[in-house]
């Protein structure tokens, strides 16, 4: 069996009062307990194989594991978290917010070497190693079982899912290629519900072995899945579809444990998405002729910033603040939260 069919649940029995642990890989001498290959209940099996008071077990298929147990303070603390699309942007700095409140964090991007330099800064930040950069690609489902069994095997399950990974191609519906629509339609739809499907069983055998716990899947939409989006109904429908998803998976998970929810931010000027030279939206607006009568970054820039009565764009405390509400919050899932200074305003 595998690390992510048997870790979390091994994590879940071992809950305590500061919640559940990571588990770390030892050498340190330990009882044995061997999973039949036929094994159909591993939360049973466990529970009847545990040493009364053990927190080290040799699982004899995958080695022996001990239980760390946080002893931070901050709003994340002890708990586990993985990002996608955390090489850079939103993704990286909301993976950094992360270990700064005293998660674990494994932070995984396609750019692999970009996603573990990430994850070395953060490490040298926190000065421990609270972080790892794993190597995935959203839209494809042999690639995120990869990289979510690299996540169980290092450190024992998972408590939060961000849901990050996105991409854009600006342009009218008269001239976007079908290239274009694939690529937007396959990371940020696609990409979404592979994700989901991938990471849900190891939420939900967490559950399984600690019933009174939840654990979150939140997804990074966009104002644009709230409101459609002029020359960018690629994007926009995209977004829309994800927050379909979320509430469909909402009504499904919650007897899973498992909390489902959107964060919608307003424009992040500050990261790639806009700011990049070549690729950004800020090219790309302008060279589309989105924004009449703009000639520069700035113009388009100062276009977007007037249509928000808080008359800035959004940062990363805005929706850290919205992410950890919904962490925090037991009683909310299938919602997807306008984070856009008042641009959205919902009815």
């Amino acid at each position: 069996m595998t690390s992510a069919q048997v870790l979390p649940a091994l994590r879940g029995l071992w809950a305590t009062d500061k919640g559940l642990p990571r588990l770390v890989k030892t050498d340190a001498p330990a009882p044995v307990i061997t999973l039949p290959e036929t094994c159909t209940d591993v939360v049973a099996t466990l529970r009847e194989s545990l040493p009364a008071d053990t927190r080290c077990v040799t699982i004899d298929t995958l080695g022996t594991y001990r239980a760390v147990y946080s002893d931070g303070t901050g709003r994340v603390a002890g708990k586990i978290a993985m990002v996608t699309g955390a090489a850079q942007g939103f993704g990286l700095e909301i993976a950094t917010d992360l270990a700064k409140q005293g998660a674990w964090v494994a932070l995984a991007d396609i750019n692999v070497s970009g996603v573990q330099a990430a994850a070395e800064r953060i490490n040298a930040a926190c000065g421990s190693e609270v972080a790892v950069g794993v190597a995935v690609n959203v839209a494809d489902a042999e690639s995120l079982k990869s990289a979510l069994e690299t996540v169980t095997a290092t450190f024992g399950g998972l408590d939060i899912f961000v849901s990050n990974a996105g991409v854009l191609r600006a342009g009218s519906v008269k001239t976007l290629s079908v290239k274009d629509l694939d690529f937007v339609t396959n990371v940020n739809y696609k990409g979404y519900f592979l994700a989901v499907q991938a990471v849900a069983p190891i939420l939900a055998l967490q559950h399984q072995a600690c019933p009174d716990r939840w654990f979150d899947i939140v997804q990074i939409n966009s104002k644009s899945g709230l409101v459609g989006s002029n020359k960018n109904g690629a994007y926009a429908g995209s977004k829309f579809g994800g927050i379909g998803l979320t509430q469909s998976f909402a009504l499904e998970l919650v007897t899973d444990g498992i909390k489902v929810n959107s964060i919608c931010p307003g424009n992040f000027y500050d990261g790639p998405l806009w700011s990049d030279p070549e690729k950004g939206l800020f090219r790309q607006y302008l060279d589309s002729g989105k924004v009449p009568g703009a000639k520069t970054f700035a113009d388009v820039k100062a276009f977007y910033e007037s249509k928000v009565p808080m008359h800035r764009g959004c940062t990363t405390p805005d929706v850290m603040r919205a992410l950890y509400y919904l962490v925090e919050q037991v009683y909310e899932t299938g919602q997807a939260i306008p984070v856009t200074g008042g641009q959205v305003m919902l009815s």
